[in-house]
């Protein structure tokens, strides 16, 4: 796997994605990412692709100049969020085609991927910015939320959906694939939304909360809770936003 710096689709401080002859390969710097981590990432993508959902499939994992790769076959197509930004008076549509898919996620099953749950439990835990009485009325919360086992992508986005020349969409970057409860996954979508574009935020929530037949206050009470998780990227730019959904007596 021959890896070039005019090749790279994303860079990031800890991790890179490079465009190269046998597909798509994620590196990953072992200051930040463990072993353990980088096969967490590949078993995901692996019971992912045993779904049936159409999602490229892991072709190799190895070390690559000292840090750990995978290679993963290139979805050919552009992102959904780079045609929003050119054609933003179809928003209502993509938005449309944008839910359908992320419901046809959540119509899945894979009981071997880690729980939800359980991972939010452990992000909440682990965070210094709140105080415990915070962190156990989070748990609190957390607790009392329905246990479901549906497949959850935890990053769904417009830029994580590759659209095909024929308008088939699949979806990318698998690392945080969970099975849990489907609100929980909207409401980190609604707030990856509201982080960028409140508008479009307002429109996903009220998109999925029609198709899949959910009241809003619903998915409104898992957002302290997931914007606690994403608090744990420790994005400077985030936390003030961040910091005002966690705020648990929001939707009490």
């Amino acid at each position: 796997m021959k890896l070039e710096k005019n090749n790279i689709i994303v860079e990031r401080t800890y991790k890179q994605v490079y465009r190269c002859e046998e597909g798509i390969a994620k590196v990953f710097d072992k200051k930040k990412y463990t072993k353990a981590d980088v096969l967490n990432e590949a078993l995901n993508q692996a019971r992912i692709e045993e779904t049936g959902l159409d999602v490229a499939p892991l072709k190799e994992v190895s070390e690559v100049d000292g840090k750990w790769a995978l290679l993963i076959e290139e979805k050919k197509g552009k992102t959904l969020a780079e045609m929003i930004e050119v054609d933003p008076k179809n928003l209502a549509k993509y938005m449309s085609d944008f839910v359908d898919l992320q419901l046809e996620i959540h119509s899945k099953k894979a009981p071997l991927l880690n729980k939800l749950k359980d991972k939010l439990s452990r992000q909440i835990n682990s965070l210094k910015d709140l105080d415990a009485t915070a962190r156990y009325e989070l748990l609190t919360r957390l607790e009392s939320m329905p246990k479901h086992d549906k497949v959850c992508h935890g990053d769904f986005n417009p830029s994580n959906v590759i659209v095909a020349k024929n308008g088939k969409m699949s979806v990318v970057d698998w690392a945080h694939a969970t099975q849990g409860n489907a609100s929980a996954d909207a409401a980190m979508t609604y707030l990856l939304f509201a982080l960028k574009d409140q508008s479009a935020a307002d429109i996903y929530l009220d998109t999925f909360c029609k198709k899949s037949d959910t009241a809003k206050q619903y998915v409104q009470r898992w957002l302290p809770i997931v914007a606690a998780a994403q608090l744990t990227k420790d994005n400077e730019f985030e936390k003030d936003f961040l910091m005002k959904w966690i705020d648990v007596m929001d939707y009490q």
